[in-house]
């Protein structure tokens, strides 16, 4: 049991330290991106500018939604506070749309009036940062994903992966504007990345409904599930196999059948080793087993044998 503490210790802080590193890395880059887009006026550098802002309000979020999530379950809340995740990613999907709105009212009105970047070296200079420490940051994040499987961390990972790119395409469209000529190369890439951050934003806000609305496990885990449990010894089969996620841990309920001849206490053994069996496999799981006599049809909820 000391073992799994420490894990789980561990786990919270790289997901502390992570949720810390992604307002840090935010911060740095709108005091750059702010001074880089008074000396350019490029719209396609603004619209990462935008973006950062919104990095930092998204990612305040995500740090008291991954500090509530690791508030260890209480009384008034008997299976933890793990919605807290899937809550912090709809609200980034929400930060993310509005930004693509500004941006592409933004790009439009460049389209109409276009105007000359000024300072390229400026631009060329902070979006090289940019690129470095969102980079950076990104792979923190996959390290700590690998570790916690942390869902919060996921929607605000994803959101710095579209970063990362829509950074790269301002550099691109700097470099068309100033060295190529091509004037509406800044408003496009700006439409483009907004364009981007919308498809962003849609992901994170499926996988955190799915979430808050209990959506059941993968179906590759729901059948490993199912064959952990068929192979244990006294097991007929296995029925009403219910799963959902909740931050970042899981719930597990299944009925399995068994002999009707059983004593209680054995029938209680077989459904421990089950337990024990699909626990191991699923670390960070709650697993729940009723036990059932084989060949026996279930009696119907109370509710409809009084109809």
């Amino acid at each position: 049991m000391s073992v799994e503490k420490n894990q789980q210790d561990r786990n919270a802080s790289l997901m502390r330290a992570a949720t810390y590193a992604s307002v840090s890395v935010a911060t740095v880059l709108i005091v750059a991106k702010l001074g880089a887009w008074v000396m350019t006026g490029s719209v396609s550098l603004l619209s990462t500018l935008v973006d950062s802002v919104l990095d930092v309000l998204a990612s305040l979020v995500n740090m008291y939604a991954v500090r509530q999530a690791l508030t260890p379950a209480d009384d008034d809340h008997r299976f933890g506070h793990g919605k807290a995740e899937p809550l912090a990613g709809l609200a980034q999907s929400a930060f993310i749309g509005g930004s693509s709105l500004f941006l592409l009212f933004q790009a439009g009105e460049r389209l109409i009036n276009p105007k000359e970047i000024g300072n390229s070296e400026i631009g060329f200079a902070v979006m090289g940062l940019s690129i470095a420490l969102t980079l950076g940051l990104i792979i923190f994040q996959r390290y700590v994903i690998k570790k916690t499987d942390s869902v919060a961390i996921k929607a605000d990972s994803l959101h710095y992966q579209s970063d990362l790119f829509v950074n790269l395409g301002v550099a691109a469209s700097i470099y068309l504007t100033v060295k190529m000529g091509w004037a509406f190369a800044d408003p496009i890439f700006a439409i483009a990345i907004a364009a981007f951050i919308v498809k962003g934003a849609w992901e994170i806000a499926i996988q955190s409904l799915d979430l808050l609305m209990d959506h059941e496990l993968p179906e590759d885990q729901r059948s490993k599930i199912k064959k952990i449990i068929l192979s244990r010894e006294g097991v007929r089969g296995v029925h009403d196999l219910r799963t959902r996620s909740s931050g970042p841990d899981s719930f597990i309920q299944a009925h399995i059948e068994m002999d009707p001849e059983l004593k209680l206490h054995e029938a209680h053994v077989i459904a421990d080793d089950v337990m024990y069996a699909v626990e191991a496999a699923f670390p960070k799981a709650e697993v729940l087993i009723h036990q059932d006599p084989a060949g026996i049809e279930e009696a119907p909820p109370i509710y409809e044998a009084n109809k």
